[in-house]
């Protein structure tokens, strides 16, 4: 029972985390940024968010960087949206998940090509 509650919890947060990224109004957060997945500990007092960035190096890490500033925000905007006891407080993880399959279907590409 405790596992679907956290499932759901997680869900929940990956959810008004995604809205809330649209609402930040950082002109270095990339329009590009997207939330992957949801961890959280299972006292709820931390969120691990992992954040895919499309863009160069630089756009990833003014992203990261925007995001880092605004935790705060965040954490109070999925206070006021979530109907929890205590928030969770995120901490930012770039996701390089879909750069590494591009990699790796360049890769193969490129054996199929020889």
């Amino acid at each position: 029972m405790a596992n679907n509650r956290m499932e759901r919890i997680k869900e929940d947060i990956k959810r008004e985390l995604s809205s809330i990224l649209r609402d930040i109004k950082d002109p270095r957060l990339s329009p590009m940024t997207s939330v992957v997945a949801v961890e959280v500990t299972k006292d709820l007092k931390y969120a691990k968010v992992y954040v895919s960035v499309m863009g160069t190096e630089e756009e990833k890490s003014a992203s990261m960087q925007a995001l880092k500033n605004a935790t705060g925000f965040i954490k109070r905007e999925i206070g006021s949206r979530l109907n929890l006891r205590g928030v969770p407080h995120p901490s930012f993880v770039l996701d390089r998940s879909i750069d590494y399959g591009a990699h790796i279907n360049s890769i193969i590409a490129k054996i199929n090509k020889e």
